[in-house]
């Protein structure tokens, strides 16, 4: 059981790759996130800063997970987004940090989001 990283993809050393995870080409994996047991990170996929997997998450092809919260009151305070084991993100889609109001950003387990959400 092994990680699979494309040589194009970019990890970043604070990341944290469960068993059998498989990075995709020119995906990103920024600091501070956790990628659980057996998940898929797309072509060109970007997880930025603050955010954790699940096992067996799939993230689609040129989706953003992690960004900064799109709320005028957020003033850079550490938030985060957790996505919980098995679901399926499709491609395109973005899923940015929460704000102050609760810190994070949650999306279940066995969910299934689909494409430009």
């Amino acid at each position: 059981m092994t990680v699979s990283i494309h040589p194009s993809a970019i990890v970043d050393p604070s990341a944290e790759l469960g068993r059998d995870v498989t990075v995709s080409p020119f995906a990103i994996v920024g600091p501070a996130v956790t990628i659980g047991d057996g998940s898929w990170i797309g072509p060109q996929a970007t997880l930025e800063c603050n955010t954790r997997l699940g096992s067996r998450v799939r993230i689609g092809q040129g989706t953003v997970v992690g960004g900064d919260p799109q709320d005028l009151k957020y003033r850079g305070e550490e938030t985060w987004v957790e996505i919980g084991d098995e679901t399926v993100v499709r491609e395109y889609s973005t899923i940015n940090r929460g704000t102050s109001a609760t810190g994070r950003t949650t999306v279940g387990r066995k969910c299934f989001l689909m494409t430009y959400v």
